[in-house]
């Protein structure tokens, strides 16, 4: 089963295909509050987190989409997500600005299964958004193979976490998480295993980025989103790899609120990658991995 293509707005600068919604409509936040506060130390952020309206409003205003979410962690922190209902409601408020992906608590077995199903049906999500440090689990586990194989019935992506992240950074043993299980080899296994599946990974894999451009360049259906960090620190081995032979795998990502899409744009154009790279990894990459149409200019 796979879900009617939509269509977004002529002369779109780009996708942002990597952007958190961290409160809902009732101020609920994603995750626990100390976990959110040592990411914000962590990052040294300074941008407010927004509501989905504000989110929608702010990426209009700077004539970018988003792909909006939140991560499912219930299991592993006993505090609900921001209400993925809320999301994509904002979403339908604001087709021309938002695309809301769904999330799911791998941990809840056949549970989370059904509410994949809710989101897809019901809600009409567009793709589901995990993260195996936060959510505590091994996407590479047997147990997660019906999960994985019913998103790929549906055709929808998932994005995945990949590498380090600043959730419960600089905490006493970084809060209980574990980066081993963001490591993107264990999502090789996944990608092998359900061949149409396509799978993002999100950000530079740091500390395991080789692995990662392997995985793309092995996989057709992996690709990796260049979210979480500003282009001019990115390693040697990405830039090559998105300059040449993954130029049509690489998306547009910020982060945001961790980072926002301006510095991103304006890093990523510093590396002065050309013409053909920027127009495929800010939006027609995205285009056919969301497939998605871009309206005919009148």
């Amino acid at each position: 089963m796979t879900m009617p293509t939509i269509t977004i707005p002529a002369g779109l600068r780009g996708i942002d295909t990597h952007v958190h919604i961290e409160v809902d409509d009732s101020g609920r936040r994603a995750l626990p509050d100390e976990l959110l506060d040592a990411m914000d130390a962590y990052f040294g952020k300074s941008e407010t987190a927004l509501t989905v309206d504000e989110t929608a409003a702010y990426y209009r205003e700077r004539n970018l989409m988003a792909v909006v979410f939140t991560v499912d962690a219930t299991t592993a922190f006993g505090h609900g997500p921001s209400r993925i209902d809320d999301i994509v409601a904002g979403a339908r408020r604001h087709p021309d600005a938002l695309i809301a992906f769904g999330s799911v608590d791998p941990l809840q077995g056949e549970a989370a299964i059904d509410e994949m199903h809710r989101q897809a049906e019901d809600l009409g999500v567009r793709g589901f958004k995990f993260h195996p440090t936060v959510q505590s689990f091994d996407p590479s586990d047997d147990r997660h193979v019906p999960l994985f194989s019913a998103i790929e019935e549906r055709g929808l992506p998932i994005i995945v976490h990949t590498g380090q992240t600043g959730v419960g950074a600089g905490t006493p043993g970084g809060s209980g998480l574990r980066l081993g299980l963001s490591n993107p080899l264990l999502l090789d296994t996944v990608a092998a295993r359900h061949p149409h599946l396509t799978v993002i990974l999100a950000h530079p894999s740091v500390p395991w980025q080789d692995e990662a451009l392997s995985i793309a360049t092995h996989k057709s259906n992996v690709y990796i989103d260049l979210s979480g960090w500003s282009p001019k620190y990115f390693s040697e081995s990405l830039v090559r790899a998105t300059r040449t032979y993954l130029r049509h795998k690489m998306l547009f990502g910020s982060d945001f609120p961790v980072i926002a899409p301006d510095r991103w744009l304006r890093d990523f154009a510093a590396l002065e990658l050309g013409d053909d790279v920027e127009r495929r990894v800010l939006k027609e990459n995205a285009l056919g991995v969301l497939d998605l149409v871009e309206e005919v200019p009148a």
